[in-house]
């Protein structure tokens, strides 16, 4: 194993700290001074807390946002698993380019910049103007015959969403979505939510693309074959990871630990993107103080994944195309929320009377 890769995830790992409570409580008295009874703008009135609390800034604006995009293929495609053929996977990669998928439609309206990022995909695009091209390897295997991927091909793809995540920071991004790609992706992130919180294989697989009932029992007997074969071990993230995850998962996974190291809250979108944090959380369990989870969604694993870490949706809008959709979202609320905080007339500046404090 590369030395320099595991040392890396190490310092990383050692930046991220508890979000400031100071800061939070601090926000909060702002918000129970502005011209509303407390708390009455809800889960809006959360979110600016928290992000105020993170960038550690009682003024904060988001002025730059960005959605990052990983693509990846997974070997697991063989076994049916899927409504759609593996080539899919790169053909959308050239519809997000051309911005014609429904993660640009979205992103374009709420003012969110998008990045695509080829981390894995099996074909050879070539030199392409606004791709990143990052490839750790062409997919991953079959994971019902043996690892999806080496070890270091993991830590690679982390390394790889680490460097993104990095790139966003130097370009002072206030707020960073995450998105995907990659036909066969609903099964490596029901094999992870199986694995790391304990739950069957059935309660965790949903039909992903849209598969028949044929198909769906057999991604359920493909998943299981997975986890026997592979064996990942449950208290080792990387392992799970490496055994039965995707690139593209890895790579979110690393853009998230970037991102809480350097105090950048992130917006996760649906069930992959979701994997991607669960496994970030085990590795360092203050990250989930900087994830906000956008939306549920019709994956039925993906509520069991964000209980297993600790998160509450925003939104439940029967979303379940990935992408970024949800993340992009996600994040139009938190700047409503710091909107509310930044904007709003407290009762002194605006002339009204408080309640009554009996």
């Amino acid at each position: 194993m590369n030395p320099k890769l595991k040392s890396k995830l190490k310092d990383i790992l050692g930046k991220i700290q508890p979000i400031s409570m100071e800061y939070y409580y601090k926000a909060q008295e702002r918000l129970d001074n502005l011209t509303k009874p407390p708390g009455s703008l809800g889960r809006l009135e959360e979110f600016a807390k928290r992000y105020i609390a993170i960038r550690e800034n009682l003024r904060p604006r988001i002025e730059k946002k960005v959605i990052l995009v990983f693509v990846g293929d997974h070997g697991v495609t063989e076994e049916g698993v899927s409504a759609y053929p593996k080539q899919v996977t790169h053909q959308m990669v050239l519809n997000f380019l051309n911005e014609g998928a429904g993660i640009n439609v979205i992103a374009r309206h709420v003012g969110c910049e998008v990045k695509v990022v080829d981390i894995g995909i099996d074909y050879n695009l070539g030199p392409i103007s606004d791709l990143i091209s990052k490839k750790v390897a062409h997919g991953t295997k079959n994971m019902t015959l043996g690892p999806a991927m080496r070890r270091e091909q993991a830590l690679q793809a982390l390394e790889v969403g680490m460097d993104i995540a990095h790139q966003c920071v130097s370009e002072k991004m206030d707020i960073i979505g995450t998105g995907d790609m990659g036909i066969g992706n609903t099964t490596a992130s029901s094999a992870i939510t199986a694995v790391i919180t304990g739950r069957s294989v059935e309660e965790v697989t949903g039909r992903g693309t849209g598969i028949d009932d044929d198909a769906y029992l057999r991604k359920i007997e493909v998943i299981k074959k997975a986890i026997e074969i592979n064996r990942p071990d449950p208290s080792d993230p990387i392992d799970v990871l490496s055994k039965v995850g995707g690139l593209e998962i890895a790579g979110i996974a690393g853009s998230i630990l970037e991102a809480a190291a350097n105090r950048i809250p992130v917006v996760i979108d649906g069930f992959i993107s979701g994997a991607g944090a669960l496994i970030a959380t085990q590795l360092n369990p203050h990250i989930r103080e900087y994830i906000f989870a956008a939306h549920k969604s019709q994956e039925i694993g993906h509520g069991i994944l964000l209980e297993k870490i600790g998160l509450a949706p925003f939104l439940d809008l029967s979303m379940r195309l990935g992408e970024g959709t949800g993340a992009a979202l996600g994040i139009n609320l938190i700047e409503v929320g710091l909107k509310i905080y930044n904007e709003m007339s407290t009762f002194s500046e605006a002339m009204v009377s408080q309640a009554d404090s009996k």
